[in-house]
């Protein structure tokens, strides 16, 4: 097979990149890396040295690809691609790159924060990323104003980045009663196909994240 993902399938960055694959329908293998192996972490290493993932290797091109924006803008140009999960016109693209950096930055960020924090068992103050968080929250709920998808008409790269991000820090601070907008675009996004699966395929790992306590039962 062409092309390989190294991924760990609990990553909101990996889920990122995995909806993506999906999006497009693009045959690929998985190949999990357990960062606590050395040997694998080694394998990731070799590849990007920087030792994150996800990572798209493909084997056809020699070409290694990481960093989940890069990867799908990269599957955005497979031959005999016609759907784009990053707009041709330019204005749109803009509006979804400008879109994809925010949850990266607001909301997957301050959510990483808080979730090192616990594994790191540091009781540190949080209260700065919840309050980050929560205004990410009520940006989105005016930038969903008569909006289906956050950026354009079409499910984007946007998107793909929202899905995980939203996934995970929606268990750290809840959607506030007064963001029904956010609310309905969070289920719109459970129930694509193509974040569905990465759910799906996830369950067995979600009693390792830790704050799987606050998981909503339909996703365990």
């Amino acid at each position: 097979m062409d092309l390989t993902l190294y991924y760990h399938p609990l990553s909101s960055y990996c889920h990122k990149a995995l909806i993506a694959l999906y999006e497009h329908g693009v045959a690929f293998e998985k190949r999990l890396i357990d960062l606590s192996s050395e040997a694998e972490r080694a394998e990731l290493q070799a590849l990007w040295p920087l030792v994150k993932f996800p990572v798209l290797r493909d084997h056809a091109r020699q070409r290694t690809v990481p960093e989940s924006s890069v990867i799908i803008e990269y599957l955005d140009h497979q031959p005999g691609q016609s759907q784009r999960l990053i707009p041709e016109d330019w204005e749109t693209a803009l509006d979804v790159r400008l879109w994809d950096r925010f949850f990266d930055h607001y909301v997957m960020t301050p959510m990483q924060q808080i979730v090192a924090d616990r594994i790191q068992s540091a009781n540190g103050d949080l209260s700065s990323q919840r309050a980050l968080l929560a205004t990410a929250y009520g940006m989105l709920e005016q930038q969903l104003t008569d909006r289906e998808w956050i950026a354009s008409a079409d499910f984007s790269l946007a998107d793909c980045s929202a899905a995980p991000a939203l996934f995970y820090a929606s268990t750290l601070v809840p959607f506030a009663a007064e963001q029904p907008r956010l609310s309905a675009y969070f289920e719109r996004l459970v129930q694509r196909p193509s974040f569905s699966q990465v759910i799906e395929e996830a369950k067995p790992w979600f009693d390792f994240y830790p704050f799987a306590e606050a998981l909503p039962q339909r996703f365990r």
